[in-house]
């Protein structure tokens, strides 16, 4: 009899080691049916643009159609909850900005959490802030911009997007680490700012260089630096803030793709696989490149190191300046 059980329990763990789990068997099948991918901006924009762009070669890499969902809605809020409280087959996706990192330091009512509720496939691209001046501020560098800044506290005014917009926390942290006074003046979006910015009515201010470019090529704006760790491929001559001496800055509105937490690892690796392949292709580089966004793919940890840090600094970067949603 103890032989007789001994063989049966040999048995079972044999059939049981053999049989795949349910997590695993379904991973293999994927994708088996349309993927969508949900964004929380309108079409025409960066997040949405970038969405597009990727989408088609995914649909090819996957060998299902991957459609793209705009969800708009408290700053891309509505699509981040949709995402993080679908089932978790990898069947629906999340296309998110930098932005989505700025929420969960402005509001403590949210529904999701980005780091419980979500988990990281991808990054996709950058979008690079630049450090624009009026021609009528006399500096030519970031030294003597800071160095006039200070000797006029309080009456040094710059340009931003919104309250706890992306652009607004940039120049917050520029103040931050070189020791700044300046006064906030938000406007409502992007290119309201920049254009506040080359008629003169702010000092300075963080721009896309979507944005940017146009003004550059006109002469009515003076370029200083890039927010990003490394130069900007739009524009190589430009240093970045790190390199102009504010070390360590490093500050831009990348785009990535999230997945619900719980979605079977093996999905997750199949994804990012197919996204960095997609990317690496030169058709799509150029596509990403002429909407002025710089290709930048990750592993799922590097992404998630990313978005630790970012809340982590928006934080605290809310905490200082007092930001309240809009």
């Amino acid at each position: 009899m103890r032989a007789l059980a001994r063989f049966a329990s040999v048995a079972g763990g044999i059939i049981m080691c053999s049989v795949p789990s349910i997590d695993g068997a379904f991973a293999q099948g994927y994708p088996a049916k349309p993927v969508r991918i949900l964004v929380g901006q309108g079409a025409g924009g960066g997040a949405d643009s970038t969405a597009r762009t990727v989408a088609v070669k995914l649909s090819e890499s996957l060998g299902q159609p991957v459609v793209v969902e705009n969800r708009t809605g408290a700053g891309g809020s509505i699509a981040i909850e949709r995402v993080a409280s679908s089932p978790a087959d990898g069947y629906t996706l999340l296309l998110m900005n930098a932005g989505g990192t700025i929420h969960s330091a402005l509001r403590k009512d949210l529904p999701y959490d980005l780091e419980r509720d979500l988990v990281p496939v991808s990054l996709i691209a950058d979008s690079n802030f630049v450090l624009l001046v009026h021609p009528s501020v006399p500096v030519k560098n970031v030294k003597a911009l800071i160095a006039l800044a200070k000797s006029r506290p309080g009456n040094f005014t710059y340009a931003s997007a919104g309250i706890g917009s992306s652009s607004h926390l940039a120049t917050e942290l520029l103040a931050h680490m070189a020791g700044l006074k300046l006064v906030h003046v938000p406007y409502k979006g992007g290119a309201a700012a920049a254009t506040a910015n080359a008629s003169g009515e702010v000092d300075m201010g963080f721009s896309s260089v979507t944005a940017a470019l146009p003004l550059l090529s006109a002469g009515k704006v003076r370029p200083l630096a890039v927010s990003s760790r490394q130069r900007s491929a739009m524009l190589r001559d430009l240093p970045t803030l790190h390199e102009a001496g504010l070390a360590g800055y490093d500050r831009s509105s990348w785009f990535g793709i999230l997945a619900p937490a719980q979605v079977p690892q093996q999905i997750v690796t199949r994804l990012n696989k197919s996204i960095v392949q997609v990317v690496a292709q030169k058709d799509v580089r150029d596509l990403l490149l002429k909407q002025a966004l710089e290709p930048r793919t990750s592993t799922p940890q590097e992404f998630a190191a990313v978005i630790r840090r970012e809340l982590a600094q928006n934080a605290k970067l809310v905490a200082a300046t007092g930001a309240k949603p809009q």
